[in-house]
């Protein structure tokens, strides 16, 4: 055990040992020459190979992090936390203590740390008051390939800071995807690539029927994994199976535990970190383990121990509409990398099997790889986090994809006309506020007019409900019947209000039904499933984020003091969809 001096303790540093059957091992001193020798290193690895836990034990062992930190960014929480507990474990330390982690509402962080992990969203809000991130020796951006707007502010800060902190080492991993434009931008650093797993993996194609898919395809989900307790793909093993949500685990689960032979453990951001806990657990266990993720787990978490993956090949993707002019939240098909990154989380411990919902030509035709989420994202929203972070001019900004100066201009506009910036592009205290709702900002100025004329609770329904694709179908052939089903929800004088009733409709029968009756009713009433859930769960995120501001609904209004408020509200997020009536 060394005993550094650090600025303020003694940072104890124990022997560094590194686990052989990690792909990883094997170039260790390739990357740590790489990092010695270069100010930017790229490293590209499959999943599995061991990037995310051994980097931060390379950078320690060549003596990094002794007077300042080591600085490890994870796209989310929750891999925050769980492979800051891995590297503690692996360095026989305490968690806070050597390794320690920062989260949002969570600090875990010591005067005796070196190795820092935290969410890239706490990073760029550091810059905003140490603007040469001082404290900081060596930075790994991991998972890059994600290219969120998080991981590409970072990317363009770094590029502008790194001339003025030749002492800063800067390490980014990514999978093997689109490695040329990383190394491009940081003037062509050097790329060391990693492999991943070492057992094959088998995929199968299983295109799942229409009407299955409608509801998730969860009652096919089931079944597979009845299939694999019983041996049809091969020994039985641990399973993976990815959801796009948080609704979609827990109904899952309920289906699955009536079979005491399954272990069945969700796995969300929001979980308790107890029940995270148990995922990563390798104490005792009841049975096979099968674990309900969202896509926390494609690229973020390695799962102990999984044989198989079942991906439905959906996921939740932010994507802008300009026919709406709305940010919205829609389940969508997955790239081909993303899959291939979901098919790579079983074949670690064995040879894996991997069952793709979806036809073989379904996935040929999908795109390579994920938009970058700059190029899917209302650009007032961007223009509106640069100004929070204090990043400057957006066109001056060197990203990775630079966006088109028209639509800049088109951001800052409506930023002008939502109250969020000045006419000089200043930003106002209402435009802070609305950078922390998770909405387009038009919808989060329609927020903050509903707090204020107290109507908060009937805003966030309609808010939520102005992010997704209406619920209520009308198919070509039973017009006529989806109408009358549709009328009771309609309102004398506002559509608008008509989603009230809806909302409070939908969520008698979801209190009173099972969520197989709730899907039967939906499909009797010509209402789509999906759309209702997606309501609720962004329903759902809106609420919190309010909480967090501590923006709480006030007692109801009579009806008509309601009706105007929730009008004006609106307002002050479309005004420019407010059209004057010509009678000439």
């Amino acid at each position: 055990m060394q005993e550094i001096n650090g600025d303020a303790v003694q940072k104890r540093i124990p022997a560094i040992s590194f686990p052989a059957d990690l792909p990883i091992a094997e170039k260790r001193e390739d990357i740590a020459r790489a990092i010695s020798q270069h100010q930017v290193v790229i490293i590209a690895g499959e999943t599995g190979s061991g990037k995310t836990t051994q980097l931060p034990k390379i950078c320690l062992e060549l003596g990094r992090g002794r007077d300042k930190l080591i600085g490890h960014t994870q796209p989310r929480r929750l891999a925050a936390r769980t492979v800051a507990q891995r590297i503690a474990e692996e360095l026989n330390t305490n968690l806070g203590e050597l390794v320690g982690y920062q989260v949002r509402f969570t600090d875990k962080v010591s005067d005796g740390t070196a190795i820092k992990l935290m969410t890239d969203g706490i990073l760029l809000a550091e810059i905003q008051h140490d603007r040469l991130l001082r404290k900081y020796d060596t930075l790994i951006i991991d998972e890059a390939h994600e290219r969120s707007l998080n991981i590409d502010f970072l990317l363009g800060y770094l590029k502008r800071l790194l001339p003025r902190r030749p002492d800063l080492k800067v390490v980014i991993t990514s999978a093997t995807i689109d490695l040329d434009s990383f190394s491009k931008h940081f003037d062509d650093a050097p790329v060391i690539e990693v492999s991943g797993r070492t057992y094959p993996v088998e995929t199968h194609y299983i295109d799942i029927q229409e009407e299955d898919a409608d509801e998730g395809g969860q009652a096919r989900v089931a079944a597979l994994v009845e299939d694999i307790e019983a041996g049809r793909f091969g020994p039985r093993g641990d399973v993976l199976v990815f959801l796009p949500g948080e609704r979609d685990i827990r109904e899952l689960a309920r289906q699955l535990r009536h079979n005491a032979a399954l272990d069945v453990l969700p796995l969300y951001a929001r979980l308790s970190q107890a029940e995270q806990n148990r995922v990563f657990g390798t104490g005792s266990r009841r049975g096979t383990r099968v674990v309900l993720a969202t896509n926390v787990a494609e690229t973020s978490l390695t799962v102990p121990g999984i044989r198989y993956v079942i991906d439905p090949g959906t996921a939740r993707i932010s994507r802008y509409s300009f026919r709406t002019k709305m940010q919205r939240l829609p389940i969508e098909p997955v790239s081909q990398a993303s899959a291939n990154q979901r098919q790579g989380r079983c074949g670690r411990v064995a040879a894996g099997v991997c069952l793709r919902l979806y036809s073989e030509a379904d996935f040929n035709l999908r795109p390579a790889f994920t938009d970058p989420e700059i190029m899917r994202t209302n650009l007032a929203a961007v223009v509106l986090k640069m100004l929070v972070l204090g990043l400057g001019e957006v066109e001056d900004f060197p990203f990775i994809n630079p966006p088109d100066p028209r639509m800049v201009r088109d951001g800052y506009k409506l930023l002008e006309e939502l109250g969020a910036v000045t006419r000089a592009g200043k930003l106002t205290a209402v435009g802070r506020n609305m950078a922390r709702l998770p909405v387009d900002p038009r919808l989060a100025r329609m927020v903050l007019a509903g707090a204020a004329t107290g109507c908060l609770e009937e805003v966030l329904v309609i808010t939520s409900a102005l992010t997704v694709q209406d619920p209520r179908e009308r198919p070509t052939d039973k017009q006529q019947q989806a109408d009358q089903a549709h009328a009771r929800f309609r309102h004398p004088r506002s559509d608008f209000m008509a989603w009230l009733n809806l909302w409070r409709y939908y969520e008698e029968q979801r209190q009173a039904l099972s969520g197989n009756q709730l899907g039967k009713l939906c499909k009797r009433e010509f209402l789509s499933y999906m759309r209702m859930r997606e309501w609720r769960d962004i329903h759902t995120q809106l609420c919190i984020a309010c909480r967090s501001q501590q923006i709480r609904p006030r007692p109801s209004l009579p009806e008509e003091e309601n009706y105007q408020g929730v009008h004006t509200a609106l307002l002050s997020g479309l005004l420019g969809n407010i059209a004057q009536l010509d009678e000439g």
